[in-house]
């Protein structure tokens, strides 16, 4: 054992002094450089999760390395190819970066400091063309933007079959951009239409083209606050694609096959109406394909629809939403859920449900209210619904129903998440005001609170005809006092599109007219004093004050008219009327304030 243990430690001291001669021998810089090298040649037996593993690290180096040479640029432009696995070489100058696959390349062009030239797309058949939004990211160093529309590139020939199929199904699109841009272009024309008109009403929304791995955007919807940045901050040219409500148009491969139009389809520059609807021509075999593909309209985040519309939007295809029936939840949760991820996007800290009770801080007003989206509608049964985050479609002339059924989910969902706040108030604060909002339909709500005179409670049904129309109805007992007119409400809640704020309004409308019902009671006792001082001829009927159905418009008490008098008496009794009407000229009822 002790010649074992010695031999042993013989061994291990031999070894140490061999790696001790090893680590202090000189090497040059050029092995170090060879064996790194060797090491990476034989990366196939790696594991891919250390494959994985030292591409981050690698990555995370090429971030860090400053680009300001030739070779340092085109290192970066090689490396952003290789994490979007794509092909890349370099010219004889060295001052071309080629970064290719099958259906497209890039071409990034240098001077010999390293400096952008300029950069082109081709895709397959096609010239390259210089792309505006890849020059400027490059130009200022953005590369995560740069790779960004690499990736997008890379997806939109993520496409079922060959390469000449892909081919075709990249033709189609070509084909259906063309036609909604000119849509737009003649919609635009017929109407006159501003850049806020044109989102709103627009046949195809404001079209914004294809631009590196950007697709064609439409833009469809935006609230009034949205409007309110465009109108201030943006123009035509320069609308943020992330605003409002937007889709982006694409081709995806699906297990059934359509057929696709592969040219144009709009006919003559002329539209057949005032609001710029072209004439199509008719689908045919000269003009579409079969293809296991179908056009997409790509919502820009996830958008929560009712089942009914869910079932519109297929009507107008005849194409399912989804191909198979997706989980169905309550359609206010997905709305709350929608808006808190919304809101979240600019916070460090991460919104909570809060059990569907929120919280409005006004400037003069605290409000509760509460999200009763599981009451029943229809057949006891709540308001159900789906995330949606595209929607088929195999024609130009179904966009325009498919954009008017999204502008119609996007306006009643803006309603309800205009109550979905991340402030927190005390639930015992003092002028504390609560509030329940509950569905009726898929496109109408309710909005209950206490009257603000009366202890009684109140109801407001808004109900969203479509994305211009909003109809409000004002529901309280017979003897509660009135607070505003059902027109006051509509033009309110069209104008700003939220409930706090309609809320807010109808509270001071209603302490307007209570703080004038001193006014009212004058113009009463008023009346009765002169009807007491002149009497009227005898025989006469009582005095009184009647619509045709017999009540009392004027709300006074103890005024009212009967239905039958003569000649005279009617001449007396119009005297009155028109004493009453000077003194109600002079105190004007609903007069529309700056909420």
């Amino acid at each position: 054992l002790v010649a074992l243990e010695a031999e042993k430690q013989s061994r291990m001291a031999a070894l140490l002094e061999r790696l001790h001669a090893k680590h202090n021998a000189s090497r040059p810089w050029e092995g170090t450089i060879n064996v790194v090298r060797q090491a990476m040649e034989k990366r196939s037996v790696m594991n891919e999760a250390g494959h994985q593993l030292l591409l981050n690290c690698l990555e995370t180096l090429q971030r860090a390395l400053k680009v300001s040479s030739l070779p340092s640029m085109t290192d970066r432009l090689e490396s952003i190819a290789r994490q979007n696995m794509l092909g890349s070489h370099l010219s004889t100058t060295k001052t071309e970066c080629y970064i290719t696959s099958d259906m497209f390349y890039v071409e990034v062009q240098l001077d010999t400091g390293g400096q952008l030239v300029d950069v082109k797309v081709a895709h397959q058949g096609e010239n390259p063309t210089s792309c505006s939004e890849l020059i400027q990211h490059l130009s200022e160093k953005n590369f995560e933007a740069f790779s960004k529309h690499l990736k997008g590139l890379v997806d939109l020939y993520r496409l079922p079959g060959d390469n000449k199929l892909k081919t075709k199904m990249y033709i189609a699109l070509q084909s259906l951009e063309l036609d909604l841009t000119k849509m737009m272009t003649m919609f635009r024309l017929a109407t006159n239409a501003t850049t806020v008109e044109t989102i709103l009403h627009g046949s195809v929304g404001l079209l914004t083209s294809r631009s590196g791995g950007n697709l064609v955007s439409l833009q469809c919807y935006v609230s009034p606050y949205d409007i309110f940045e465009v109108e201030t901050g943006s123009t035509d040219n320069n609308v943020p694609r992330s605003l409002g409500v937007s889709v982006s148009v694409t081709i995806e491969g699906t297990s059934a096959v359509y057929k696709l139009p592969i040219a144009p389809l709009i006919t003559g520059s002329h539209p057949v109406d005032n609001k710029g609807t072209p004439s199509f021509s008719t689908v045919s075999n000269s003009n579409s394909v079969d293809l296991p593909a179908c056009f997409f309209l790509k919502m820009n985040r996830p958008m929560p629809f009712s089942l009914s519309f869910i079932q519109r939007l297929g009507n107008a295809t005849s194409i399912p939403v989804f191909e198979t029936p997706p989980p169905l939840s309550l359609l206010y949760q997905l709305i709350v859920q929608s808006q808190l991820q919304l809101l979240e996007e600019g916070s460090a800290t991460p919104a909570t449900l809060n059990n569907m009770h929120f919280y409005s801080i006004l400037p003069d007003q605290h409000h509760c209210y509460f999200l009763n989206g599981d009451a029943p509608v229809q057949d006891g049964h709540s308001l159900q619904g789906a995330m949606v985050s595209k929607i088929p479609f195999r024609h130009p002339a179904q966009v325009p129903l498919l954009l008017d059924i999204i502008r119609h989910q996007a306006a009643y969902n803006t309603l309800i998440g205009s109550c979905v706040k991340r402030t927190s108030v005390k639930e015992d604060s003092a002028g504390l005001l609560q509030f329940e909002v509950c569905p009726l339909t898929d496109s109408s709500f309710s909005v209950s609170f206490q009257h603000p005179v009366n202890e009684s409670l109140v109801c407001v049904v808004m109900e969203v005809i479509d994305s211009r129309q909003v109809s409000c109805h004002l529901y309280k007992g017979p003897s509660d006092a009135l607070i505003c007119t059902d027109e006051f409400i509509t033009k309110v809640v069209t104008r700003c599109m939220s409930i706090p704020v309609t809320m807010r309004a109808i509270r001071r409308k209603a302490e307007t007219i209570q703080a004038d019902t001193p006014a009212l009671s004058l113009i009463a006792q008023t009346v009765e004093t002169m009807v007491k001082n002149n009497p009227p001829p005898s025989g006469s009927p009582p005095y009184k004050m009647v619509g045709g159905d017999g009540t009392n418009p004027m709300g006074l008490p103890g005024l009212t008219v009967s239905a039958r008098s003569n000649g005279k008496q009617s001449h007396f009794l119009c005297k009155y009327k028109v004493i009453i009407f000077l003194l109600f000229s002079e105190f004007h009822f609903f007069t529309m304030e700056d909420y």
